[in-house]
């Protein structure tokens, strides 16, 4: 029996064999146009906010590396070569480079991102990256990242390399799991490896030390602490304990402050207690400025007779030395104002006693400088200031005899 022809099957290799045939021709198209295109632009990116690398220092590596491509034919330009020379930079964690057919030639560069900080015990202080890789410090960027001190023996070479001791790795694995959760992420800030080689969790909250050990059960280990900050923290406080020990799986093992140690520790105040403590401040504010006040008053009334004893001396301006006294006897103290009625008569003199100053006035304007009137005028003057004084004297005494009665 003849077999029949199998017609699928020979249409469908039919068509393979024509898309071949169409890709070759497609790509002789684009590789003759290749040698007439030349560059027009270079293009970089850098996604993300991390800028360890910046644009400038990419032009800087393409032009040492292959000079001036702007102007170039694209077929001259080895774009192989360009990924590797940025890839081999220690802040270039993957590069890819193409060109567009208008003659665009892209470079997209993913930065490594780092995790960890370390400052070992020798001094050298780098970077540990999200891929286990080291990488050195940027002059360009710091990274806000978790940062580890310490006895660390992990050090760091020229070239990027992989992490060589355990305890380097059990402080990366740490790091991952703590950049994981936003909650450990927020709280945790520092890690630190004793002389007996554990690894002690710095928090944010609270004056503590967590005392992790080795990165081995760090799941167990991490619940057994969330639980223990859930139920227990609330209640006995969170400066209570001085060591959190979490290094055993099946259990939390606390130290405990000295109670002169929780004395010097400062508790942080509540709203209430700032209210309280600004109405205090600001009665005493309020309290000395009275004080200060009162004070200067009486100051001023203690200095005010021997102003008015040395003014009358002046028998060329007997006027105005009248007018100075009166608002000084207006703003003596309520305590003063019982001596009012005596000073009345004083008043009355003084106003009596004012058209004779204006006569004496009148009379040495016209008169001549040496003449008897004027004498005589002169002595009338110094006796009546010499009377305003002993009377002032005297209610002064008046005045304090009366204070120390009461």
């Amino acid at each position: 029996m003849l077999k029949r022809i199998n017609w699928g099957a020979i249409f469908t290799g039919f068509a393979w064999l024509i898309s071949l045939a169409g890709v070759v021709v497609l790509l002789s198209f684009i590789n003759a146009k290749k040698q007439t295109v030349k560059c027009t632009e270079v293009k970089i990116l850098i996604p993300g906010a991390d800028n360890f690398i910046e644009r400038e220092e990419v032009d800087q590596i393409l032009r040492e590396d292959q000079g001036v491509l702007v102007g170039r034919n694209l077929e001259q330009i080895n774009i192989h070569r360009i990924e590797q020379k940025l890839q081999s930079n220690p802040y270039i964690g993957f590069a890819k480079v193409y060109a567009d057919m208008d003659g665009v030639l892209r470079i997209e560069i993913k930065q490594r991102q780092p995790i960890l900080r370390i400052l070992n015990s020798t001094g050298q202080d780098f970077y540990i990256d999200n891929d286990g890789l080291k990488m050195p410090i940027s002059p360009n960027f710091t990274a806000n990242v978790l940062v580890a001190t310490g006895n660390i023996q992990e050090v760091f070479g020229t070239r990027v390399d992989t992490l060589r001791t355990q305890m380097a790795r059990d402080l990366y694995k740490t790091a991952q799991y703590i950049k994981r959760d936003t909650l450990w992420d927020n709280q945790i800030e520092q890690i630190i490896v004793d002389g007996k080689n554990d690894m002690e969790l710095i928090p944010r909250v609270g004056n503590q030390r967590i005392i992790l050990g080795s990165a081995d059960s760090l799941d167990k280990k991490m619940k057994n602490l969330l639980i223990f900050y859930k139920k227990a923290m609330p209640q006995v406080g969170w400066e209570t304990y001085r060591t959190i020990n979490i290094k055993y799986t099946n259990q939390i093992v606390c130290e405990k402050r000295d109670s002169s140690q929780m004395a010097k520790i400062q508790k942080p105040l509540s709203a209430a207690d700032s209210l309280r403590t600004n109405r205090r401040v600001s009665d005493s504010l309020i309290r000395d400025v009275i004080a200060n006040a009162i004070k200067s008053g009486e100051s001023r009334n203690s200095d005010a007779p021997e102003q008015r004893d040395e003014k009358p001396v002046i028998a060329a301006k007997p006027k105005p030395e009248v007018k100075k006294e009166k608002p000084k006897a207006e703003s003596v103290k309520p305590e003063v104002k019982k001596e009012k009625p005596k000073a009345e008569p004083i008043k009355a003199e003084v106003k009596k006693e004012k058209p004779k100053a204006i006569e004496k006035k009148t009379e040495s304007t016209n008169a001549k400088p040496k003449t008897a009137e004027t004498k005589t005028d002169v002595k009338k003057t110094q006796t009546f200031a010499e009377k305003m004084a002993k009377q002032k004297a005297d209610a002064k005494q008046k005045t304090a005899a009366e204070k120390k009665n009461k």
